[in-house]
């Protein structure tokens, strides 16, 4: 990849400004943040309606879950990890496309938010989507407080949060039904 495109960070900040500002009181957002904001809360809906009320997303789920159990059922698992794995990656580039705008494209760039995503799953509970949200609106403003008064601490202060969060409630803030091994 380094050396196709090189390691100099690429600008495409031109939909930023193309869209304009909106304008609430004394605060200025530019628009194209809230349009990053609605495609993220779309897809999330999305998935989540995929993922709990149709009977493919319920056969990924028991893939997910149970990979042998699926493979008895006549489910194709190697099939739908593949699949699993081209939504996964479809969903990773439009939310980079959406994002690229707002910051400098270089190599490298996703490991701080693979670490945040990192953060936002394990504070709301692994296996639930209503946990990683909860999880990830904690991580933003936990993350923006720490930049707005204590810059030095900022990255620090998601793993601290991410460390209470698991020695309160080691299974996450929100997390699935336990089962009951007899």
């Amino acid at each position: 990849m380094k050396l196709i495109w090189g390691v100099d960070p690429w600008i495409a900040s031109d939909p930023v400004w193309a869209f304009g500002n909106v304008y609430l009181g004394p605060l200025v957002y530019p628009t194209y943040n809230l349009i990053i904001v609605a495609v993220a809360i779309v897809s999330g809906g999305l998935l989540t309606w995929f993922l709990q009320f149709t009977a493919k997303g319920k056969m990924l789920r028991a893939v997910i879950h149970d990979p042998e159990a699926s493979l008895a059922m006549g489910i194709n698992v190697s099939r739908w990890k593949v699949s699993a794995f081209v939504a996964g990656s479809i969903l990773a580039a439009l939310g980079g496309a959406f994002t690229a705008p707002t910051i400098s494209v270089a190599p490298g760039m996703g490991v701080e938010v693979v670490v945040m995503m990192f953060a936002a799953v394990v504070i709301g509970g692994l296996g639930s989507i209503p946990g990683t949200v909860v999880g990830a609106l904690i991580v933003g403003f936990v993350r923006s407080l720490a930049v707005h008064y204590w810059p030095e601490v900022e990255v620090f202060s998601i793993y601290a949060v991410m460390a209470i969060v698991l020695a309160l409630r080691p299974q996450g803030l929100f997390s699935g039904v336990e089962l009951r091994k007899i």
